[in-house]
């Protein structure tokens, strides 16, 4: 992985851990974030010698428009049907970083418990 690829898949991790009850797990060799048992958000392999920045998540609202950005596709293994969109993206000609900040939102929001998407409403209120 290169060094910019690498410099804003380490940012994006980090802000995923950053939801409450949220840690990393690499259950097939790709990194995950998970929220309790639930997968929310997906990072390509580590050992990847790609240029490329991979993130996936479930996004049910922006999905589509997701869609729309070069290097989007519906995740595979059928998994794309559910709302569930992966990103390969080139680190030099990407969307902004909240954009996709705001996808691992939506991800989070969309498969954490209520009781944690309250919490973190909570937090955003503070």
């Amino acid at each position: 992985m290169s060094r910019a690829a690498k410099k804003i898949n380490d940012l994006l991790r980090e802000h995923a851990l950053s939801y409450p009850e949220a840690w990393e797990d690499s259950p097939w060799g790709g990194i995950v974030i998970k929220v309790r048992k639930k997968i929310f958000c997906t990072f390509g392999d580590e050992l990847d010698t790609t240029d490329h920045v991979c993130l996936g998540g479930k996004l049910p609202e922006s999905g589509t428009d997701a869609l729309d950005l070069a290097g989007a596709e519906p995740t595979h293994y059928g998994m794309g049907k559910h709302g569930w969109v992966t990103f390969r993206l080139d680190p030099h000609d990407m969307p902004d970083i909240e954009v996709l900040k705001g996808y691992i939102d939506e991800s989070y929001r969309a498969i954490a418990p209520k009781t944690l998407v309250k919490q973190l409403d909570a937090e955003d209120e503070d």
